[in-house]
């Protein structure tokens, strides 16, 4: 059974991205619809004046999620709570970095500690992972 991102995790990822229930072209020039959902994502296929409901929206984002939420569980080989999952999911969606980063060399190594400090190297302002679970 896959781990799944908890409810806080959610609202989180939801907070970040905000909410676009008609399609827009994000910074990168992509079209973009719900809560970060792109032409280079999976189903659907977002089109130029696309609009979803807020529901659907977040449909699409769990479904989004699983590509990431599966790549968390396997890359991670430390214990974490469902808020620390949860802020990594949301790393990794937001970045596609995970794999590649010095964070998880680290967090994999047992520094826990040293994961803040590597997610500000990436955003000013990151979400709270506190150490080791208990």
């Amino acid at each position: 059974m896959n781990r799944r991102i908890n409810a806080a995790g959610l609202a989180l990822i939801k907070q970040w991205e905000g909410l676009k229930t008609k399609a827009y072209r994000d910074v990168a020039d992509v079209l973009t619809i719900g809560y970060g959902h792109t032409k280079r994502s999976r189903c659907p296929v977002v089109t130029p004046n696309m609009v979803i409901t807020e529901a659907e929206a977040e449909t699409i984002l769990r479904a989004d999620l699983a590509k990431f939420e599966e790549r968390v569980s396997r890359l991670v080989k430390v214990p974490l709570t469902d808020n620390q999952y949860a802020v990594l999911v949301s790393f990794d969606f937001n970045t596609g970095r995970l794999g590649k980063s010095t964070l998880l060399k680290k967090l994999n190594a047992g520094d826990y500690d040293a994961v803040p400090i590597e997610l500000m190297k990436w955003v000013g302002n990151p979400p709270v992972f506190n150490g080791a679970p208990r």
